[in-house]
C-alpha cells in the first residue's frame, strides 16, 4: 500500500512539473484581428514563471483617412485545459500615435485579455483570444472596442 501510495504521488508531482514547464521561454508572431481598423500585430510573449508572462503587441493600421500605431503589454496567467491546449487571462495597458485628415495625437489605453491557446509538439503556438481595449482621448479612441484576433507564434 506505501508503495502504491509513493508511486502515485511520484506520478502527481511529475504531471505537475510537466503541466508548469508548459509556457515556451520565448514566442515571437503575428496577432491578426481587428479592432477599430487596426489589423495586424507584431507579438512578443516571455516567460515569467510557472504559468505566468509577459505579452508585448505592436499594432499598425493604414487606411486612406488615418495612419496609427499602438504598443499594448499584457500580464497574462496561463492555465492548461488538456494535452496541448490552454486558456489565458490577463490585463494591461498600452499607448499609441494617430495621424489623420483633421488631427493628430497620442492616446492610452487598458485592455484584458481572455483567449485559448494550442502549443504543438513542434515550435509553434496558435492563440485564438478577445480583447476588450477601452481607450482615453476624445478625438481618436474614446469608447470600448472589442479585438478579436488569431496568434501564430513560433517558440524558443
Amino acid at each position: 500500500m506505501k508503495k502504491l501510495l509513493g508511486l502515485l504521488t511520484v506520478a502527481l508531482l511529475m504531471t505537475i512539473s510537466a503541466q508548469s514547464q508548459s509556457i515556451s521561454k520565448n514566442a515571437l508572431g503575428l496577432r491578426l484581428g481587428d479592432n477599430d481598423g487596426f489589423g495586424g500585430e507584431i507579438s512578443y510573449q516571455r516567460y515569467l514563471k510557472e504559468s505566468n508572462r509577459l505579452e508585448f503587441d505592436l499594432g499598425w493600421r493604414s487606411s486612406n483617412d488615418i495612419d496609427a500605431f499602438k504598443l499594448v503589454g499584457l500580464y497574462q496567467w496561463v492555465m492548461p485545459i488538456d494535452g496541448g491546449f490552454h486558456w489565458y487571462v490577463g490585463a494591461g495597458a498600452g499607448l499609441g500615435q494617430y495621424d489623420s485628415k483633421n488631427s493628430n495625437g497620442t492616446f492610452a489605453l487598458i485592455a484584458g485579455d481572455i483567449g485559448i491557446e494550442y502549443d504543438f509538439d513542434f515550435p509553434l503556438l496558435l492563440s485564438l483570444d478577445i480583447r476588450p481595449e477601452l481607450g482615453f482621448n476624445d478625438k481618436y479612441s474614446d469608447d470600448l472596442d472589442m479585438d478579436i484576433a488569431l496568434g501564430i507564434r513560433y517558440q524558443f
